[in-house]
Formats: structure tokens, sequence, C-alpha cells
């Protein structure tokens, strides 16, 4: 038998923690056909929520610019003998691109080898303003996690 999580493990805290610890998620995006996903490298901004630095060119991208609702899934079971008992985030928001220097340098804090391209015409950046997330935390352990909790949780 396991105690009820402190206040430091609530589902959204421990969200924030898997979102954290991951440098990439897979994108999942649509434009009215066939859900696609891919892999593309993630960071947060300093109130949780996921930033993305993406080419004009990719199939992502055009699906974004379609249709901006998007899901990010965030894995925290590398490492683990049987994968399904990790945590991991599945975060449903819109993708919406921004032009703040600062958040263009807190993802290339993150991910420095994107300094290379990040100046190109076709990057940009996007944020995925949250509307709610998604944790399994291991078998039986699932929640949802509405926005507003989950970005308190990353203060």
């Amino acid at each position: 038998m396991t105690d009820a999580p402190s206040a430091e493990e609530t589902p959204a805290r421990q969200a924030i923690t898997v979102m954290r610890a991951a440098d990439r998620a897979s994108l999942a995006t649509s434009r009215g056909g066939w859900p696609f996903a891919s892999l593309v490298l993630a960071a947060l901004d300093s109130d949780g929520t996921p930033l993305l630095l993406i080419s004009d060119l990719a199939e992502h991208a055009k699906n974004i610019a379609a249709e901006p609702r998007v899901s990010l899934l965030f894995d925290g079971t590398a490492g683990l003998a049987d994968p399904l008992t990790g945590p991991r985030v599945t975060v449903l928001g819109e993708a919406v691109q921004s032009n703040k220097p600062e958040r263009l340098r807190r993802f290339l804090a993150r991910h420095p080898a994107a300094e290379l391209y990040a100046g190109f015409k076709d990057f940009h950046l996007y944020r995925v303003e949250v509307a709610r997330a998604h944790l399994v935390a291991g078998f039986g352990r699932i929640h949802w996690i509405e926005r507003p909790e989950l970005l308190a949780a990353a203060q």
C-alpha cells in the first residue's frame, strides 16, 4: 500500500517534472485527415508552456497552419525494463507562433545545437498553449490535469 502523494508529488507536479526532464516529445498534428506524429525538440517556457522550433517545410508546420490543435507526448520511461510502468504526459493545446526573443533564448539554452538553424527564415518558435494534460504515472495512476493546475505546478 502506498501513501497519498505529498504536495510536491501531486499529479501536476509529476507531469511538470516529466516535461522538464524531456528534451524531446512526439508531436501529433492533423489537417482534417490522418493524425500525423513526429519527433520534435522541446523546451519549457518559464511558466511551463512547451516551446517548439519548427521549420515551415515540415509536415507538422503545414498541419499547424491549417489546424493549430496539437498534442505532445513527453516520455519519462527511458531505462525502465517495462516502460508501461513509467511516467508519460500528453499535453493537449494550440500551437501559436511566438516572436519573443526571450523564448527563443530559452529554447536555445536547452538545445544549443539548434542555434545553427534557428535564424533561418523558415524556422519559427511555437508555444503550445496548454488546454489540459494527461499523466500516466504507471499502472492505475492516471490523471487529467487542467491548465491552471499544470501551470501553477511549474512555478
